[in-house]
């Protein structure tokens, strides 16, 4: 049987790949398992900067294995599918950022699990749909706080109460998505920008993002504060490195003309 998440490492990117494409990549308690723990090992490798999260073709994930979860006779497992007490949301919390490749359908559970991602670069292929109202349960991995986030709260009450698909080219319209590609121009439209972090200061990446998530959970006023607090630690802590600032300096302006034209 074959491996059902699959990690590739190649120039200090790791793309992480769902693999159960005979069951639409569902989540079942094997893939559970497996997906949190090759997210944190990748976050932890000493060999990688960014993370790319993806799913085996044709769909990005198809949320919960309803059809293990119907079987299921434990209750206290299937409660924790829902709502884990350990971590918020279906992924742990990575210091890398984590970019989600949604090559095409990511419903309910699996949306949530697109929602998770730092960002997302869709594949033309890609629609979004929160079926939570059909099937009859209720999300707790975190979509009502991040879709509200991405696309507003009016618009994500209308995709929660009608469970109504959308398309990759309204997800751009909407925000919800960064990029939308061809399809097979996804992982490496991903891996380019990918790269173009790893080019940068790792410590630093992974500080401004942090900066990012944790004013997201404060007010406007505390995000402000944060950001100041956090620049003078920073400042304070790179005193030491003022040529190598300068050299990274004009190496950004000579990259600024290639990219201007």
């Amino acid at each position: 049987m074959s491996e059902v998440v699959l990690v590739d490492v190649t120039d200090r990117v790791a793309t992480i790949t769902l693999n159960r494409p005979e069951a639409r990549n569902a989540l079942n308690a094997e893939l559970r398992r497996a997906l949190p723990q090759a997210v944190a090992d990748c976050d932890t490798r000493d060999d990688v900067d960014v993370l790319i999260l993806t799913g085996a073709d044709p769909v990005f994930c198809a949320g919960l294995d309803l059809k293990e979860l119907g079987q299921s006779s434990n209750e206290a497992d299937d409660a924790a599918v829902v709502a884990s007490t350990e971590r918020r949301g279906p992924l742990p919390p990575t210091v890398k950022p984590l970019i989600g490749a949604i090559n095409g359908a990511a419903i309910t559970g699996g949306f949530e699990l697109a929602l998770n991602c730092d960002f997302l670069i869709a594949s033309e292929h890609a629609r979004f749909a929160d079926t939570h109202t059909r099937v009859g349960i209720q999300p707790g991995w975190g979509l009502t706080v991040l879709l509200a986030e991405a696309v507003g709260v009016r618009r994500a009450k209308e995709l929660s109460s009608t469970g109504n698909f959308l398309d990759a080219q309204t997800a751009l319209t909407w925000g919800l998505v960064n990029h939308v590609v061809p399809h097979g121009e996804l992982l490496a439209f991903c891996r380019t920008i990918a790269a173009d972090i790893v080019s940068n200061d790792q410590d630093g990446v992974g500080h401004i993002i942090d900066t990012y998530d944790t004013g997201n959970l404060t007010t406007r006023d505390d995000w402000w504060s944060l950001e100041i607090r956090r620049s003078r630690e920073w400042m304070q802590s790179r005193r030491a490195l003022g040529a190598e600032v300068e050299r990274r300096r004009e190496a950004i302006m000579a990259r600024g003309r290639k990219q201007v034209h």
